[in-house]
């Protein structure tokens, strides 16, 4: 027997397939523009340079993330419900698939400037309240996406060495985003046992973020020595790496600040300690990298690179690093790195505008969000 749909079915689903267009290539990637501007209210706020007009600056960016992750959420959702054959494909892309590490990296970078900054506009306890909610989300959705990316990656994703690429981090990156985070919400506890599990919770995601980090830079650095630089456009993609080292050292040095009352004396100065000693040759590291990183961004642009999403890559990374070099400068007190968070804050300032700028022009004229150059279907494993 044959059935018939009606035509008002028929042209619903018609309509859905075709709603949204724009929406069909914007991928988690986007996120990045989210974590990118949150991390300049952040580190701006961290300064330990009293600058006119800074804090009301750093208000105004708040504001714009905050927006920023509405509307990239909201996107994002229309993607799955009028999308879901790409959004599938997207999953089983293994250069695609990372970026939803970024997700839950927005979530916690706005929630950390809630409370930084946008209490100035809130008040203190709708901004704990507020970060304390992006901070628990961002955190399940975080240690969920670190175990499904590389599951995929493992059983589903067909990669080779050649194919190691800085976006293998973003999986991994996001507890140490809360273990950054996570600190600022410790002194808003009562004291006693919650104050100390919050405070050991985020060191137990300092480790689990580090270690898996460990395992993945070696592979990228291999890459780049056996097969060459990156191609042009994923040139900007090398800042990545100093993403987790800038922020494993502002989480130890946040977490170094929240320990006095959350734990014993002892230990709370090992940990004041374990921020310096840890942190100071992290930073030595993660500015070598700065350096080889932007004389192949160089080399890119000198051969014709041109702007596209990666760009964005420049921001959240730079800005961990901001934060950390601030954080030693507290520690230790010495001038020279609370020098440093001002010089790499004006890099990070001048490398937001500038991928902020081209952004808002390819939205504006409608060629962002750009569909992939080469159509092709995703690599899996079948076994």
């Amino acid at each position: 027997m044959t059935t018939l749909a009606h035509p008002t079915t028929l042209a619903t689903r018609t309509t859905a397939r075709v709603r949204l267009p724009a929406l069909r290539y914007l991928g988690p990637n986007w996120y990045a523009t989210v974590m990118g501007t949150a991390i300049v209210a952040s580190a701006g706020a961290g300064l330990p340079l009293e600058i006119p007009g800074l804090r009301a600056a750093c208000v105004v960016v708040w504001a714009l993330s905050a927006v920023l992750l509405a509307v990239v959420l909201a996107a994002r959702a229309g993607h799955w419900l009028y999308h879901r054959d790409r959004a599938r494909a997207d999953l089983l892309d293994p250069a695609v698939a990372p970026f939803y590490g970024c997700a839950a990296m927005a979530l916690l970078a706005v929630g950390g400037a809630t409370l930084l900054v946008g209490r100035d506009v809130l008040g203190e306890r709708a901004a704990v309240a507020v970060d304390a909610v992006l901070f628990g989300a961002g955190t399940l959705l975080g240690l969920v996406i670190a175990v499904a990316i590389p599951y995929l990656m493992v059983v589903r994703h067909r990669v080779g060495p050649a194919d190691a690429s800085p976006v293998w981090l973003l999986p991994v990156v996001s507890p140490m985003v809360s273990a950054a985070v996570g600190p600022l919400l410790v002194p808003h506890l009562a004291a006693g046992q919650g104050r100390e599990a919050l405070l050991l919770g985020c060191y137990a995601l300092f480790g689990v973020s580090l270690l898996a980090t460990l395992m993945m830079l070696p592979l990228v650095f291999g890459r780049l020595v056996a097969h060459g630089p990156l191609p042009l456009a994923m040139t900007p993609l090398l800042f990545l790496v100093l993403g987790p080292l800038g922020q494993s050292t502002t989480a130890v040095s946040q977490l170094a600040d929240a320990a006095p009352g959350a734990i014993g004396a002892p230990y709370a100065g090992a940990l004041g300690a374990f921020a310096v000693v840890y942190g100071v040759p992290v930073m030595g590291f993660a500015l070598l990298w700065l350096t080889l990183s932007a004389a192949l961004v160089v080399r890119a642009v000198r051969l014709g690179m041109r702007f596209t999403m990666t760009w964005w890559a420049f921001t959240f990374p730079l800005g961990t690093c901001v934060t950390g070099a601030a954080g030693l400068g507290r520690h230790t007190g010495l001038v020279a790195l609370e020098w440093l968070a001002v010089g790499l804050f004006a890099l990070l300032v001048a490398a937001w505008s500038a991928a902020g700028w081209h952004t808002l022009r390819g939205v504006i004229g409608g060629t962002l969000p750009a569909a992939p150059p080469v159509p092709r279907p995703a690599a899996v494993r079948t076994g």
